[in-house]
């Protein structure tokens, strides 16, 4: 473990990909003595590989969003990561999920539909649920919601239709892969910095001229503070302010993390050179719980099952032997039952359990789409925010974190400069 300090300029909560991202712009800051605090036993946070069957499955964070204008995307070719750049078939899986192409069209338009009542509703004065603006009856209704969960980790009538039409959805089409997989970036990119891991802080006392951090290793000074856990933490006042601060703590219950989950399952020989790589399905059209799937993603003998919202909560309590029988039956469906010989589970996810994230990433619940810019205002010019939930257009994305922590150190920088 590293040396521990007992004060240093600029303290950093949190080495997810916000907090990563901000050590390392203030260690490029000539002078400053930095810390980041890590409760865990390891860095990434949300964004986390790991290898059980000898190639990387990430656990968390999969996809270069955006990768044409994603910050990360030129860090990651700099370092000699492999990136794979065929774009994933997300728009046009139906077809091979048991529906026809006239479906899959009326699918589409639907989709389309709903985007443009979408964007029509958050302009209204009032702040509506997606929920609100489905067609009754619509035969798409249960693959919305499923949608749903699949991209904010949510059901529609949880969601803020005025905070979702705000995710910058600018190249969003663009969406790359590492292959040596997205935590692993965050590893090379943590190499080095001053992070002390299982330091977990329990208590930000920002009463007198130096912030006193308690933590597990004991206390720790700074002239200013980057908090970047995630808002189930701070909601559940895990780590508390002195003096209080109760407008971030509703701001951060307005933000909940939804709850998305992986389930990766093995191929054999025989099925993985029977399917194409790369292919993507959705297990049901016809029901809100319902998993998606890879079918062998950059080419290796595995399906990646992806499932969201209640479901995936519920199936967090039911292990992960209740998740692969799940995913066995539907898989059986679409590809006949001879698949059930061929696969096996290889690990699963359960976010909602993890003890330092309690959920995969943030919504905003109708009625608080304004809680991103309150959880992000700075406290006093001493105490900062970062992190996927307080981006104000690329929430629940790894890069949209990162970006808040490299704002993060700008906004403490000028605040240094300020008090000089």
């Amino acid at each position: 473990m590293m040396d521990f300090p007992a004060e240093v300029d600029v303290a950093v909560i949190g080495a997810g990909a916000a907090g990563i991202g901000a050590v390392r712009r203030l260690t490029e800051a000539v002078g400053l003595n930095v810390l980041g605090l890590e409760a865990r036993d390891r860095v990434g946070g949300r964004v986390h590989t790991i290898a059980p069957a000898g190639f990387p499955l990430d656990r968390g964070a999969e996809w270069l969003h955006s990768a044409d204008r994603n910050p990360l995307s030129p860090i990651a070719q700099r370092l000699g990561f492999s990136i794979h750049r065929r774009p994933p078939e997300w728009t046009s899986r139906l077809s091979r999920s048991g529906e026809t192409a006239e479906a899959e069209a009326d699918w589409l338009a639907t989709r389309e539909k709903q985007a443009r009542a979408r964007r029509e509703a958050a302009l209204a004065p009032e702040d509506r649920s997606l929920a609100s603006t489905l067609e009754p009856g619509s035969r798409w209704n249960q693959l919305l919601d499923a949608t749903s969960t699949w991209g904010n980790g949510a059901e529609l009538d949880r969601v803020s239709v005025k905070d979702y039409v705000r995710y910058d959805e600018t190249s969003t089409n663009i969406n790359w892969r590492l292959g040596e997989g997205y935590g692993r970036l965050f590893q090379k990119l943590a190499e080095g910095l001053p992070i002390a891991l299982e330091t977990p802080v329990s208590r930000i006392d920002h009463r007198g001229r130096a912030i006193r951090l308690e933590t597990a290793r004991g206390m720790v000074t700074a002239a200013r503070v980057i908090v970047t856990v995630p808002t189930s933490i701070i909601a559940a006042e895990v780590v508390c302010f002195d003096p209080p601060l109760p407008d971030k703590v509703v701001a951060a219950a307005g933000l909940p993390l939804g709850v998305d989950d992986k389930l990766f399952i093995a191929l054999d020989a025989k099925w993985t050179a029977a399917f194409a790589q790369d292919g993507f399905l959705v297990g049901s059209t016809k029901r809100r719980e319902t998993m998606n799937y890879q079918i062998r993603p950059l080419n290796r003998p595995a399906i990646y099952c992806f499932f969201g919202g209640r479901f995936a909560a519920w199936l967090e309590v039911q292990g992960q032997a209740a998740m692969f029988a799940f995913a066995a039956d539907e898989l059986a469906n679409i590809l006949g039952s001879d698949i059930r010989r061929h696969i096996s589970p290889l690990a699963a996810t359960a976010w909602q359990q993890d003890l330092w994230s309690r959920g995969s990433y943030s919504y905003a619940l109708p009625g608080h789409a304004g809680d991103r810019a309150i959880l992000a205002a700075p406290i006093d010019d001493r105490l900062f925010f970062a992190g996927e939930a307080t981006s104000p257009n690329d929430f629940s994305t790894a890069h949209g974190a990162f970006m808040t922590g490299v704002a993060a150190v700008e906004a403490v920088l000028a605040s240094l400069r300020r008090s000089e």
